[in-house]
Order: structure tokens, then C-alpha cells, then sequence
């Protein structure tokens, strides 16, 4: 039997006439941002999809209760909590078993999207293939359920940090159309330009749509990921980046900072060096997408 999920009304009667819906993540506000930015973002970026003309569905575990649409208040006990679980797919089934509080990532989220029949899902930046994979094995599951899950993914690229060029490798073995969003270049999250092409391009929300629905009707399963360079005056240059996350590799070898330790020590490292900018692109960035996919939602339909 499969776990049941709770499902916000405001979502449900949005699906009942047709109007569009937007999934969005948890692990920003659990885990992606400080208090009380955390909650505030959360809030902006609902408000963004409703000025676009859609229903926000944030999604999030409370208590082992899957809950696709958070109401304010939920939003604000999910952000209090002090031992919530980053939830991924190999963990998803263990959190809700031991009825524990639970932030979803790209992946969870993804999947839980994709229950509830909703397509399009709104995040800051993807998960992808991390430098030094080829020694660490270390692949975000983020990559996994884009390959398996039919729901648009509108994100700023995949985290600087990681290997781009094999990232985008990855989504091409696994059949996902990249989208550029009024850019022919693979977005770099902080920054507008990675310098890899992309070979799909759209310039308004009903290209988008088209493109993703042209895509499932030929019967393909997998997810369509659509990236939007953030919006220039809070971006920054991905040279000045390059050299935060050089510095910062070299940092963790010599403390001898290996695993899952990396991601947040690097980040942590680029949010200092950066003096508050990284953090402003981070909200900058996820509000932007969040406002397009409200629009590609109603376009969907």
C-alpha cells in the first residue's frame, strides 16, 4: 500500500479548475537558509507564484506526515524544528516510519510532485555530479529523479560547486531536455554563465510548456529541467566563484574534510568570502524562478 498524503484544499480545488500549481522544496527553509530569512523566503516565493496566477504547493514531512501544500503556520513549526531530516529517496520511507520531521530535496520533492499530478516544481539549483566523482562515486540522487519523474524542474542550474560539464552530461544520458530559459548557456546558480551550451532554448513561458508537453506526449517518462540565469544585479561572476570554491577545495583537503562534510563546508566558505552577495543571489534566484514557473504552470494548461 502506498503512504498516503495529505493535500492542502487550496491545492486541491486550484487541480478541480484548471489552475496552475507549483511544488516547491523544503530543505530551504530546513537546512538551505538562516532564520528568520528562511521562513520569509518561503512566504516570497509563494507570494511570487500567486502573482503569476498559481496555486503554491510547498511540500514537506511533519511528524512522518507527508503533506503536499504547507499552510503558513505549518511553514513556521517546520522551520522551528531542531532535528529535521534532509529527505532524499533512500531515506523517504525511514523518515516517515519513524514519524520524524522532514525537509524534501529536488529528488523527494520531485517525487511527491509527481504523486499529487502536479508538473511543475520550482526550486533554487539542482543537485548534480560532484568534482571528484570519479573517485567519490558521489552523484546527487537529484539526477536520479530527473530521469524517472515526469515533472518540470525550473531551477538556476546546478550548484556551482559541482562538475558542470559531467552534470549536464548525466542529463543528457538520461534523456532530459535542459531548457535555457532566454539563454543559450548553462546557468552557473550565482552566477548567469558556465560557458556550456545548451542546445535547447525557450523565451516565454509557452515555449516552455510546449516543449515539456511535446516531450510526455511522445511518451518519455523522465523530468524536463528548465534554468534561468539569476537575475542580473544580484548575480556574480563566475570567475570571482571559481576561485571561492578553488580555495575552498584546497581548504577542506588540508583539513582533511571528505563526504557529505564538502557541500556545506564549501558553501559555507563562498557565503563568507562573498559578505552577505551569495546569500542575496540565493533569494534573488529562487523567487525569480519561482514567479517563471507560476507562469509555465498556467501555460500548461
Amino acid at each position: 500500500m502506498e503512504t498516503r498524503y495529505d493535500l492542502l484544499p487550496a491545492v486541491a480545488q486550484a487541480q478541480l479548475i484548471g489552475r496552475g500549481v507549483v511544488a516547491l522544496e523544503t530543505t530551504v527553509i530546513a537546512h538551505g537558509l538562516p532564520a528568520p530569512l528562511n521562513v520569509e523566503t518561503a512566504h516570497a516565493c509563494e507570494q511570487a507564484v500567486r502573482v503569476s496566477g498559481a496555486q503554491p504547493a510547498t511540500i514537506g514531512i511533519l511528524a512522518g506526515q507527508p503533506k503536499v501544500g504547507l499552510s503558513q503556520p505549518e511553514i513556521a513549526q517546520l522551520a522551528a524544528q531542531a532535528d529535521v531530516v534532509k529527505v532524499n529517496l533512500a531515506n523517504l520511507g525511514a523518515t516517515i516510519a519513524q514519524k520524524r520531521w522532514g525537509a524534501t530535496t529536488v529528488a523527494s520533492t520531485m517525487y511527491f510532485a509527481h504523486r499529487a499530478n502536479i508538473r511543475v516544481f520550482s526550486t533554487g539549483g539542482i543537485g548534480g555530479v560532484h568534482r571528484g566523482a570519479t573517485e567519490s562515486f558521489d552523484i546527487s540522487a537529484d539526477l536520479t529523479a530527473l530521469a524517472k519523474f515526469p515533472v518540470m524542474v525550473v531551477c538556476a542550474g546546478a550548484k556551482a560547486i559541482l562538475d558542470l560539464p559531467k552534470t549536464l552530461e548525466v542529463l543528457e544520458t538520461y534523456g532530459v531536455p535542459v531548457i535555457g530559459y532566454q539563454t543559450n548557456e548553462l546557468p552557473a546558480f550565482y552566477s548567469r554563465t558556465s560557458g556550456l551550451k545548451l542546445d535547447l532554448r525557450a523565451d516565454t513561458p509557452a515555449a516552455v510548456a510546449a516543449m515539456a508537453k511535446a516531450h510526455w506526449q511522445l511518451g518519455f517518462t523522465s523530468g524536463v529541467l528548465v534554468v534561468v540565469p539569476v537575475p542580473e544585479p544580484d548575480a556574480i561572476p563566475s570567475a570571482e566563484i571559481e576561485s571561492f570554491i578553488a580555495e575552498a577545495l584546497r581548504d577542506a583537503a588540508a583539513h582533511y574534510i571528505t563526504g557529505k562534510d564538502v557541500t556545506p563546508f564549501l558553501l559555507s566558505h563562498i557565503a563568507a568570502r562573498t559578505e552577505g552577495r551569495a546569500l542575496r543571489a540565493n533569494i534573488a534566484l529562487l523567487q525569480n524562478n519561482a514567479r517563471l514557473a507560476g507562469e509555465i504552470s498556467q501555460a500548461m494548461n
